[in-house]
């Protein structure tokens, strides 16, 4: 969960290494620091904090910004250890001639700690990372690629590592064991990172290591190795993002800028997608014949967090649409409750990064069991894509923010899409499946409406910014767009909030709802709306305060609450997406507000890649 970058080459070393550092500040930020290898000496500068007080260090030391060679930064989201210079990474055997970054986690590094100190090597930090410098150190024989191969197989758990030594000068060793790892390939320098968004600047070719490759990076190559140090090759991809989608631009954050790009993120997500002819989709990347896809009997989503609530979404489409029986798996829990996969059964693994340790082994599991397997995910050659062999990407762009906005739209807008084809491949009538595709095509314009309004959300929201609890309430699809409401809202407000099921309010919840306990009812005229009013009259029984969603011109809402933010009249299945859109700004202007720190809220990181 933390972040890598390393680099080669004749500019300023730690100038490169800060800037990607920074790039990858979402990923983690409890700490921060560098290592650089420039005319035979290691050079360190590491800072608790986000990256600008890691920055301050740089330049007050003096010559460290200017040195070329190479070097290798990490940015930390802790694990084992408290946020602090010392945990921080990069780590240093005890000869301070070779220095390690690293994300995943060592599971066994009780274990090989003792061994170590029984040999007599002193452990500075309480870190499972440090570990690695001192293995490389022992195993160490002048050949530095050698040494880091030799202890792999000593390491238990998932590692993305980088290594420089003072003895190699412009070279970094990189492995690659269940967290990612990406090679950016440069003109007489070259690159290596976490994440392809810390490389946008530099390059547009890279290369993704799999699991068990090792790369030794040189300005002027880059000899990829398998663990046994035979030498291998791998593809060379292209990145499509555009440099300035990773920058903030005239927006205060990230996420308000994530949040506005969502009709064009939409619009990417269904180009070319639609066929009007057969109106239903085309999604090639699923690779199955029509024949393939009528026999399927079962679909089983799997996903974490946001990616969770859009399988849930998604679990309406496949039953009303396809009349496919479905159910959502939480990711984490997929290998280890034994889940039940029988032959023709569809497992949909859902990640915006394509990197989540847990839908990274439900995507094993899945396949191990003999499941068809197709993800969506919205990194290109990530080890979701391809360790899954078949799915469909979401073009959402990169996503810098922690709280997911865009990723979380294009997921629901792809199942919609699946739906629709498998409902068309079964019992979806032309007439209805042509219909549905013109409401997909209305989306991205609802979604504009929804912003329009977005200065009348901020003054709704401004009312509840004092709250500490608040209950998120919704029926059918909406149910769990209320629990993405809720997310986004404990995320980066650090208020209190929970989504439930309206039907849920009497079985409990409404114990608690008084005068302090607001309540956001997700009211929109569709099937459901009539129990909703009555769910409202029930919280304003108990004087909770109600915010409502409604569709534009429902002048019953308007007697129950004067809170209400409005959303243009659309289908039950498209209802989601604005209404996810307009929680997405009540929640970044309360939390704006509340002078939190909205793209990078206190104890998240953005990819979960570790379990």
């Amino acid at each position: 969960m933390c972040g890598i970058i390393g680099y080669t080459g004749n500019r300023s070393v730690a100038g490169v290494l800060v800037d990607g550092l920074r790039r990858l500040e979402y990923r983690g930020y409890d700490s921060a620091g560098l290592a650089v290898v420039s005319g035979g000496e290691l050079h360190e500068a590491k800072a608790v904090g986000k990256v600008r007080k890691l920055e301050e260090v740089v330049a007050a030391l003096p010559g460290l910004g200017s040195l070329c060679g190479c070097g290798i930064g990490h940015t930390r989201w802790a694990t084992h250890g408290v946020p602090s210079t010392v945990n921080a990474h990069p780590h240093f055997s005890n000869d301070r001639k070779i220095a390690v970054v690293h994300n995943g986690i060592i599971e066994n590094h009780q274990e090989l700690r003792r061994h170590l100190t029984s040999k007599g090597c002193v452990f500075r930090s309480q870190t499972d990372s440090e570990v690695i410098a001192h293995l490389i150190a022992e195993a160490y024989d002048g050949d530095l690629l050698a040494a880091t191969a030799a202890v792999l197989d000593q390491l238990q758990g998932t590692y993305g590592i980088a290594v420089v030594s003072d003895r190699h000068p412009g070279l970094i060793v990189a492995v690659r064991k269940g967290s990612p790892i990406v090679v950016g390939i440069g003109e007489g320098e070259n690159f290596v990172a976490s994440d392809i968004a810390a490389l946008l600047a530099h390059t547009r070719q890279v290369i993704y290591l799999n699991d068990g490759d090792i790369a030794a990076i040189t300005p002027e190559k880059i000899e990829l190795r398998d663990i046994r140090n035979v030498p291998i090759e791998r593809e060379i991809a292209k990145i499509d993002w555009e440099t300035g989608a990773a920058e903030k631009g005239n927006y205060p954050h990230f996420m308000l800028k994530e949040i506005f790009e969502q009709p064009e993120t939409v619009e990417n997500a269904i180009r070319g997608r639609l066929d009007h002819e057969m109106a239903s989709a085309i999604l090639s990347g699923i690779g199955l014949s029509p024949r393939e896809l009528l026999q399927i009997g079962h679909i089983v989503i799997a996903g974490c967090g946001s990616s969770m609530h859009a399988g849930l979404v998604g679990e309406y489409y496949f039953e009303d649409l396809a009349g496919i029986s479905t159910s959502v798996e939480q990711a984490a829990e997929f290998r280890y409750r034994n889940p039940i996969i029988e032959p023709n059964t569809l497992v949909i693994p859902i990640s915006q990064s394509g990197e989540t340790a847990d839908t990274i082994a439900a995507v094993r599991e899945a396949a191990a069991k003999g499941a068809i397997v197709t993800a969506l995910c919205n990194v290109v050659g990530s080890t979701i894509a391809r360790e899954a062999g078949r799915g469909i990407y979401l073009h959402a762009g990169p996503e810098i923010s922690v709280a997911s906005t865009k990723a979380f739209l294009s997921q629901v807008v792809v199942l919609l899409l699946f739906a629709l084809l498998l409902g068309r491949n079964r019992r979806l009538s032309r007439s209805r499946g042509a219909e549905l595709v013109a409401e997909i095509e209305q989306i991205p314009d609802l979604i504009r409406e929804v912003l329009e309004q977005a200065l009348e959300i901020k003054k709704i929201a401004s009312r509840y910014a004092h709250v500490d609890d608040f209950f998120f309430i919704g029926r059918g699809c909406l149910y769990p767009t209320a629990l993405e409401g809720a997310l986004k809202l404990k995320e980066i407000s650090y208020i209190h909030a929970e989504g439930y099921h309206a039907a849920e309010l009497k079985h409990g919840p409404i114990s608690l709802l008084d005068e302090k306990h607001p309540v956001m009812a997700l009211a929109n005229d569709i099937p459901g709306r009539d129990k909703i009013l009555g769910n409202i009259q029930e919280c304003r029984a108990r004087k909770a305060p109600v915010v409502a969603i409604a569709t534009r011109g429902d002048r019953a809402i308007r007697d129950l609450t004067q809170d209400v933010i409005e959303i243009p009249p659309c289908s039950r299945f498209v209802a989601p997406l604005p209404t996810a859109v307009a929680l997405q700004l009540f929640a970044y202007y309360i939390a704006a507000e509340r002078g939190c720190e909205i793209d990078q809220p206190r104890n998240l990181a953005k990819s979960v890649t570790v379990e």
